[in-house]
């Protein structure tokens, strides 16, 4: 009797991350609350037989996954491609840092099972809220060791503008006082709470005015010119509330109710942009729930 040979499943030599923007912080959950949205960046990881040198990113990324996994280092290219602008308070790093470990894990035959890939994505970000919704989808609300993550409705909106000038999250971070006080740390905490639970429990009506803060926006909003008119329009217009997406400069407003909406929410906010003198370009879109994909060949 003849054995019949098996074929080796051959290694995969491309993969594609697609990975979600997500906006973070939703005014006082800093470093701790994150939301998934609809606009992406794919990151395609391929192994190639050249000599490639990678800088900054995604070279401190390829280090930290090679020396976590104990793999002998493979020559490969990355390239990126997407709506997710950089520096724009939209995740734009966490895309890249979770397309470029996930993308490798998956070239390398998966030694990181998909927690193992979470943990690294957040150590290389240094916080959670923009790692764990970017990789699970959703609403998350994140300490460095566990989460808890809702899927949010599509009559959720979320309005952002997008100013045309970047704010890196390391001068965003650089206006932080060092300590504050006891009262504000209170009220971020009692209110962050409330936006925790209301998107748990899918009840969007109760976040109306619940995104206040005392730690970072006062202390972010000189860096945007037009943050004020822009606040005010947005509150004029019915929004359930406004905030700094991540460290900016994106502003975000939230609307609970019909894309018509939530397009005149974003021509107004848009607007008085215009008139403070700062260019900048709306956009309306809700949350994923699905996080990041993978695709191999």
């Amino acid at each position: 009797m003849t054995q019949k040979k098996v074929k080796k499943a051959s290694s995969p030599v491309r993969a594609s991350v697609r990975v979600p923007a997500t906006s973070a912080n939703l005014g006082p959950g800093f470093d701790t609350m994150g939301v998934a949205l609809k606009i992406y960046n794919t990151v395609t990881v391929s192994r190639t037989e050249e000599s490639v040198t990678a800088s900054g990113m995604t070279a401190e990324t390829t280090i930290a996954f090679f020396d976590r996994t104990g793999i002998e280092p493979f020559s490969f290219k990355a390239a990126i491609a997407g709506q997710v602008p950089p520096a724009r308070g939209l995740g734009s790093s966490v895309t890249v840092r979770l397309g470029l470990v996930a993308g490798l894990n998956a070239l390398a035959g998966e030694p990181l099972d998909p927690e193992e890939i979470l943990a690294l994505v957040i150590e290389l970000e240094g916080h959670p809220d923009n790692a764990v919704p970017a990789f699970h989808g959703g609403f998350a609300t994140c300490a460095a060791d566990r989460f808890c993550r809702a899927e949010v409705g599509s009559s959720l909106k979320f309005v952002g503008l997008v100013p045309d000038f970047e704010l890196e999250t390391k001068k965003a971070r650089a206006v932080l006082p060092k300590q504050v006080p006891l009262a504000d740390a209170i009220s971020n905490l009692q209110y962050g709470a409330l936006i925790a639970a209301a998107f748990i429990q899918r009840d969007y009506a109760k976040l109306d005015g619940l995104f206040q803060d005392r730690w970072h926006q006062p202390f972010r909003a000189p860096l945007i010119p037009c943050w004020d008119a822009v606040e005010v329009a947005a509150a004029k217009a019915g929004t359930l509330g406004f905030y700094l997406s991540g460290a900016g400069s994106t502003l975000m407003a939230l609307v609970d109710g019909s894309e018509a909406a939530a397009d005149a929410v974003a021509a107004k906010m848009e607007a008085a942009a215009k008139k403070a003198k700062v260019p900048a370009k709306a956009f309306v879109t809700t949350a994923d729930n699905t996080g990041c994909r993978i695709t191999v060949r």
